[in-house]
């Protein structure tokens, strides 16, 4: 069978660009985080269901943290732009609101509904909804941080990209970021079957692709990924890492042994964890 996709046939790219595919017990794994994160929902001060935009979807949970003046993380859920929720991604917020932080898990629009440019859309929306309008929770618009996974990483990706002066917001809006296991070249994605729901097109696809779209250096940026993924998978993050430091920006790679993709969407739930100590450190936390 011929390739498709740099040397990657049709069957191999369903596994290595396809994480249900490769993660057999992805349901336990999502399972534990979706518990977790009811369980922070109930037990957490928090904010539920705030607008930040016009659809049903457009909305945010905001976690402030006790003392005013805190740094706030915007997090991205992942579920390929076509399911998942913020209600089942507060899983982590404990651990950062603990530290200090005020957490903010915003909701987005899905697929096949909605165009990955519409969620892109709305993500930057969602950022300058929170650099706008957080500091009524007590928290600090200019210690502003995002963070997200798989398609929430790819999500932060576009949101680095963005020319925030053109929207009339400071070049520097975002203080840091960390993307994890996320998509960087949506090529790929237009030869599997999800795309039947994403519905991405060649020219969507390019401009979407934050291979193609890297950003400025302004912000410092974790990228993440596991050790299990497959090797498709990874080597973007690879790559993504590569161009944003030859750019200039300050980059870490993270690569968690034996990681695989619903494995790295627990890993914010161990504060003992790398990824989760880089990010205490580049938001200012306590360790």
């Amino acid at each position: 069978m011929a390739a498709v996709y740099k040397n990657f046939t049709l069957s191999e790219l369903e596994v290595h660009f396809n994480p249900q595919n490769a993660v057999g017990d992805h349901a336990s794994w999502s399972e534990k985080r979706n518990a977790a994160s009811a369980a922070n929902r109930q037990k957490l001060k928090g904010f539920l269901d705030v607008p930040y935009g016009a659809s049903p979807r457009e909305k945010v949970d905001i976690f402030p943290a006790e003392k005013t003046g805190a740094p706030v993380l915007v997090y991205f859920h992942g579920g390929y732009w076509r399911s998942g929720g913020k209600e089942q991604n507060a899983h982590f917020a404990d651990h950062f609101t603990a530290r200090g932080a005020t957490v903010v898990v915003a909701g987005y629009d899905l697929a096949p509904s909605v165009t990955v440019t519409d969620i892109v859309r709305e993500a930057r929306s969602a950022v300058a909804w929170v650099y706008k309008n957080i500091s009524r929770y007590g928290a600090d618009p200019a210690k502003l941080y995002i963070a997200g996974i798989s398609a929430g990483g790819h999500l932060v990706a576009m949101a680095l990209a963005n020319d925030w002066q053109k929207d009339g917001l400071p070049r520097d809006i975002i203080k840091g970021a960390t993307a994890i296991t996320g998509v960087y070249d949506l090529d790929a994605v237009l030869h599997i079957g999800v795309n039947q729901e994403i519905r991405l097109t060649p020219e969507s696809a390019k401009e979407n692709s934050p291979l193609l779209h890297p950003p400025p250096p302004v912000a410092p940026l974790i990228v993440a990924v596991g050790g299990a993924e497959p090797e498709g998978w990874r080597a973007q993050s690879r790559e993504y890492f590569r161009i944003c430091r030859e750019r200039g920006v300050n980059c870490e790679f993270i690569d968690i042994p034996g990681g695989h993709h619903y494995s790295m969407g627990l890993e914010l739930m161990d504060p003992g964890s790398p990824l989760t100590r880089a990010m205490f450190k580049q938001m200012g936390l306590p360790g």
